[in-house]
């Protein structure tokens, strides 16, 4: 695998994903995620736990069983992550993490004869730092003083070809295969993952999701729930106009917003981030400093 920090998309410098310096977070989070009005499973996951300071939704290809099991394995890789004591070893428990789910779902693709495979975006803070590290098209979003920035870029073909400059803007829209994923974890005998970070300001909201709230809504629909409310207010007002909008596949998204500490403030103890709780359709966070979401 190669290492998130020599990935396209880290700035130069000493190649650090995260200092951890400066002042702590307090975070304040929400999510939520449904099948959708047309999907008869939920193949999407996510994970929340603020205490550590990783955030992520998976979106699992392959179809029924396969999907949710590749994104299930992703995300309990993940939730293992534990209370790292510095910035790299955050970031080489994401790796070491990745790297475990993608030799899980490749073995599981070789035994099948077809790819089991999940995107991934993972969203990693440490002191005043954040990190991005995804792959496939579910996307992180940083809402910024009235303002929404796609911290991630999409792996697909028509994204990709469309940066290789063999298609034209408008033609990388209607390409009939532009949705078509070139990167998930489990794709490969090793996994192709992306990076960018940069530093966090209070007031910061990261919005985590799937293609499934990206196809329906616009970047604008997104900036105006997160950017004016709650996040857990947010993730339901979201997914109710992707819902209004048809929802053709599963809908899941994280929201972080990230408040200045008071002086001499803590962050709270970490807790085991394994609580599961599941709706009938939907799974939606529950108070506490840690939550995992399916349906």
């Amino acid at each position: 695998m190669t290492s998130p920090l020599d990935a396209p998309g880290a700035p130069a410098g000493d190649g650090a994903a995260l200092d951890g310096g400066g002042p702590v977070f307090r975070f304040e989070t929400g999510f939520v995620s449904h099948r959708g009005r047309v999907r008869t499973e939920n193949e999407d996951r996510c994970f929340a736990a603020p205490e550590i300071g990783v955030f992520t939704v998976a979106d699992g290809m392959g179809g029924h069983a396969d999907g949710a099991f590749a994104s299930e394995t992703v995300v309990e890789a993940l939730a293992s992550i534990g209370t790292a004591v510095s910035a790299a070893d955050l970031m080489a428990r994401l790796e070491d993490r990745i790297l475990r789910a993608n030799s899980v779902l490749w073995s599981a693709g070789e035994k099948r004869g077809t790819p089991v495979g999940s995107t991934v975006a993972v969203l990693l803070i440490f002191g005043a730092d954040y990190a991005c590290v995804w792959s496939g098209d579910s996307r992180i979003y940083r809402v910024r003083a009235g303002s929404i920035v796609q911290l991630t870029r999409d792996h697909t073909e028509g994204r990709d070809l469309f940066e290789q400059g063999l298609l034209t803007k408008e033609q990388s829209v209607n390409w009939p295969r532009r949705h078509v994923i070139t990167r998930a974890v489990g794709a490969r005998e090793l996994p192709e993952v992306e990076l960018e970070q940069g530093a966090v300001q209070a007031g910061d909201v990261f919005v985590i999701c799937s293609d499934g709230l990206t196809g329906p809504l616009s970047d604008e629909d997104i900036l105006l729930a997160a950017g004016t409310s709650a996040p857990q207010w947010a993730c339901d007002a979201l997914l109710s106009l992707a819902l209004d909008r048809g929802a053709p596949d599963n809908v899941t998204v994280v929201i972080v917003r990230c408040g200045q500490a008071a002086a001499g403030g803590r962050p709270r103890p970490p807790v085991r981030p394994d609580r599961n709780i599941d709706v009938t359709n939907a799974t939606v966070a529950q108070p506490g400093p840690s939550a995992k979401g399916r349906s």
